[in-house]
């Protein structure tokens, strides 16, 4: 029997708002606010994540050989990685590691700077 049940990843930004709105365009779903400083987004599948308002946010650095900087990344199936990769930078994001175009996954970064994939179906 498990000790647990998953609930949810939360992530630390500056601005709970726009960085829930930033993956609701990506992923869908619903977001709520609980206050000014709790944004949760719960996308289709029942999959949830939670951004919190951090005073003096810093975002991983990625890629850094000198410490695990990275924190954790959220990893996305897509269908096609050149469309969705196009999305999402209309969408704010930044291009971290997607160079090697014959890869099966590109990094990029969101508007708060945490590390992302899209990886192809």
């Amino acid at each position: 029997m498990p000790i647990a049940k998953y609930d949810l990843v939360a992530l630390d930004c500056p601005d709970p708002a726009t960085l829930s709105a930033f993956y609701a365009d990506i992923l869908g779903g619903e977001v709520e606010r609980s206050d000014d400083d709790w944004w949760v987004l719960s996308a289709p599948g029942g999959h949830r994540i939670a951004f919190q308002r951090v005073a003096g946010h810093r975002p991983p650095e990625w890629p850094n050989a000198g410490h695990n900087s990275q924190q954790l990344h959220l990893d996305f199936d897509v269908p096609d990685l050149d469309k969705a990769e196009e999305q999402v930078l209309a969408l704010g994001a930044k291009v971290l590691d997607a160079d090697d175009r014959q890869r099966s996954f590109r990094v990029y970064a969101d508007p708060a700077g945490h590390p992302f994939c899209l990886c192809r179906e």
